[in-house]
């Protein structure tokens, strides 16, 4: 017993822990509550896996107090609040009655559910102990009211530093910055946990001067006190001041913990500069630094935000068991950062146990790298599986990807959820849903969001102008930004691009020029805008000389509104201008060379015509598959030209057939113009009419109610024929028709547009 005991007195890492271990099995004293006690001691001091101590805790065949206790302290260390509730609960079946030592920690672990607590512990006579009293004085003082804390605190005959130091930090937790000084400057005799209360409270305001002088006049520092300031630095963004401060530390001699190895590395990985962690990692290597599961964590994470996948996978099968949801979330997003969407996905699917952040990484994965469809699928999964609330992260993310489908009844049914799990929105989520309403064709309800928010930032302004922009509505964006700058904003570069493709939508001329001659320097955007306006309005000469007069180079934007102005006024030198620049300056852009190609069309060059298609098979280009996508019932039915793979495709193609014959009627006659010459003219008909959006309007018809309005995305932009038809077919049906193309919304309505056919 005796040399078991001096082993223990010297364990100082995990490995000697199980050595101890083996020796006390070896003596058959695995049972014995004494040596259980000791080794979850350990556990708690070593931060052992939680399993391992509760394979020691179970060894135990009656646990008696000490063990409990222990175990207790254990799961309060680890943060594993749940297990704390649940083993009191087995303490108290097991007829072990607690002490006043394992009331603090149930009272912390229970959070502001201790507040049923407190009367129990007044009927037990457990008040009167200093650190019962102290564990509930602290959950008022974090969790509210902050007053009952006040009260408790007054009402002591006789103070700790604890309790001073509860209060100070319960005072910063709810941003009373003056009372946690002013009883800062009361307390008779202050510890480093109250100077060290006094850094973290200015640090989390974002005084960081403040903060670094009350860290300055600190009498003695220890290791918790440097963290506070090192964390203040990392979470701030000031990786480099963290560094600074790093090397002040080890030449004051003080041993850099765990803490504060994760606060640095945090820090670079927060600016995901690999010079800078490199520094780290040399360092971390010439001091031989013992990386524990918390520190290997966090330089997944670094160097998953670095860009070194292969370092952040060798630590990661380094962590074996040690493995926390952490760290499967740092390797999931490192995944998902360079693309690599299925190996995140199986990391995902293999992970134990899930949280929030694993659910929202691949949620925001799958929406940033144009999976949506795939996003709210899987959103769908999470909130069928009521393991896991959303939060506003989520949601934003879920909404984004509603945006990009232009999906206005999942999006209508992601608001719902938002209300029905009161989920608080900040500016950024509300201005998300502007941006989804405007992108899903629904101005109105954008609108009401803006108005609905008690601050507006620049980006709400600009969401809500950039959907005025899509709808054509110039006169909208322009009153928008000069509400804006009522409200004290400045325009922006990307306002002023909102409002001049606003002004070209709708036509206007002078308008536009307003605005762009109040820019002070315009970037090859605005320049591109402006191209586009004069273009819209027929003046494709003062366009071309606008180019010429370009204070910078131009880009593909520039001449791709050029030429396709050129195409609507059937201007074919322009035309030929603009195609040859976009030919040098994006040589793989099929697009460039489909729109020349149909402008030699229409006039019948077809030697023209064969030449430009010949030169996209020799590069090896082909013509985008264009698609249409309408939605129905929470789904996307997506329809191809020609297509009949639906399952209503019989009905729909039977529509088709009745609505043609109805447009003939009504004058409407067929755009052949630009499809191959040695197509018999009835087959021209037919693949002219068999377009995507034509067929996913017809399914719309069948399926919506009569007069409700039917909404259709399509990914590349509205073919002329289908314009026509679009616009005929609203009057024929008495149907509002909107279509958002890869250009603009097209809003038919009783046989016209709201582009001017002009898009």
């Amino acid at each position: 017993m005796s040399h078991l005991n001096a082993i223990a007195v010297r364990i100082s890492s995990f490995k000697q822990l199980t050595q101890l271990h083996a020796q006390i099995i070896q003596h058959s004293l695995h049972h014995d509550n004494y040596w259980v006690s000791v080794l979850i001691s350990h556990c708690t001091r070593l931060c052992a896996p939680p399993s391992y101590a509760r394979l020691i805790f179970d060894s135990s065949h009656q646990p008696n107090l000490y063990a409990f206790t222990n175990m207790l302290k254990f799961y309060s260390h680890t943060g594993a609040h749940h297990h704390v509730i649940n083993l009191f609960h087995n303490m108290r079946l097991s007829n072990v009655m607690p002490d006043a030592f394992v009331f603090p920690i149930l009272v912390k672990s229970m959070e502001k559910e201790a507040v049923m607590l407190h009367a129990h512990l007044i009927k037990l006579g457990h008040q009167c102990d200093r650190y019962v009293r102290n564990a509930i004085m602290y959950m008022y003082a974090k969790y509210g009211p902050i007053y009952f804390a006040r009260k408790l605190f007054d009402e002591m005959p006789e103070r700790m530093v604890a309790d001073w130091n509860s209060m100070i930090s319960g005072y910063w937790r709810w941003g009373n910055e003056v009372e946690a000084g002013s009883l800062f400057n009361l307390m008779p005799e202050r510890n480093v946990i109250t100077w060290t209360a006094m850094v973290t409270g200015y640090s989390k305001a974002r005084d960081l001067v403040t903060a670094r002088r009350y860290f300055d006049q600190m009498p003695e520092k220890n290791v918790v006190s440097w963290n506070a300031m090192l964390s203040a630095y990392s979470q701030n963004g000031f990786a480099e001041e963290a560094m600074r401060l790093l090397n002040e530390m080890v030449v004051d001699g003080v041993q850099p913990d765990e803490t504060t190895w994760v606060a640095v590395i945090s820090a670079c990985a927060d600016r995901a500069d690999a010079k800078l962690a490199s520094s780290l990692m040399n360092m971390l290597n010439q001091r031989s630094v013992k990386l524990n599961y918390f520190v290997k964590t966090a330089l997944i994470d670094m160097y998953a935000k670095c860009g070194d996948l292969a370092a952040a996978k060798i630590i990661f099968e380094e962590l074996g068991t040690y493995r926390n949801v952490v760290s499967w979330n740092a390797m999931i997003s490192a995944h998902m950062s360079v693309g690599d969407l299925s190996s995140a996905r199986e990391l995902f699917d293999r992970m134990p146990s899930k949280d929030v952040v694993s659910w929202n990484s691949m949620i925001a994965g799958y929406a940033q790298n144009g999976q949506s469809t795939m996003a709210i699928e899987l959103f769908k999964k999470m909130i069928s599986s009521n393991h896991t609330k959303p939060d506003e992260v989520t949601m934003v993310s879920v909404i984004s990807a509603c945006s990009h489908l232009g999906a206005l009844e999942l999006g209508n049914w992601a608001l719902n959820i938002i209300d029905e799990n009161q989920i608080k929105l900040s500016i950024s989520g509300y201005n998300s849903l502007i941006f989804m309403y405007s992108k899903c064709g629904s101005m109105k309800d954008a609108v009401r969001i803006f108005h609905k928010m008690k601050t507006q930032d620049v980006i709400s302004f600009n969401t809500l102008i950039t959907g005025f922009a899509a709808q054509g509505d110039g006169f909208a964006a322009i009153d928008t930004m000069r509400k804006m700058k009522e409200h004290g904003f400045q325009p922006d570069r990307i306002t002023y691009i909102s409002v001049l493709t606003a002004c070209s939508h709708a036509g206007l001329l002078e308008q536009g020029k307003k605005v762009f001659d109040s820019i002070t320097n315009p970037d090859v955007d605005h320049y591109a805008c402006m191209i586009d306006l004069l273009g819209r309005v027929g003046k494709l000469d003062e366009a071309k000389n606008l180019i010429t007069r370009m204070p910078m180079v131009p880009h593909a934007g520039v001449y791709g509104s050029l030429l396709n102005a050129a195409r609507i006024r059937k201007r074919i030198d322009t035309g030929e201008f603009a195609a040859s620049h976009l030919f040098k300056i994006e040589p793989e852009n099929s697009g460039n060379y489909v729109l020349l190609s149909n402008m030699y069309a229409s006039m019948g060059r077809w030697g023209d015509v064969e030449r430009i298609r010949g030169k996209m098979k020799l590069l090896g280009l082909k013509k985008a598959t264009g698609w249409s996508y309408v939605e129905f019932d929470g789904k996307l039915h997506k329809f191809i030209v020609g297509d009949k793979a639906h399952e209503r495709s019989n009905d729909i193609h039977k529509l088709l057939m009745e609505l043609r014959k109805k447009m003939r009627i009504a004058g409407y006659i067929a755009d052949k113009e630009s499809v191959l010459r040695d197509v018999e003219e009835e087959e021209k008909e037919e693949m002219v009419g068999t377009h995507s959006e034509k067929l996913a309007l017809c399914f719309a018809l069948l399926v919506s109610e009569s007069g409700a309005v039917i909404r259709i995305v399509k990914n590349l932009r509205v073919s002329w024929d289908c314009h026509e038809a679009m616009k005929i077919i609203s009057k024929l049906e008495g149907r509002e028709i909107i279509v958002r193309d890869n250009n603009r919304f097209h809003c038919f309505h009783d046989g016209s547009c709201s582009c001017k056919d002009y898009w």
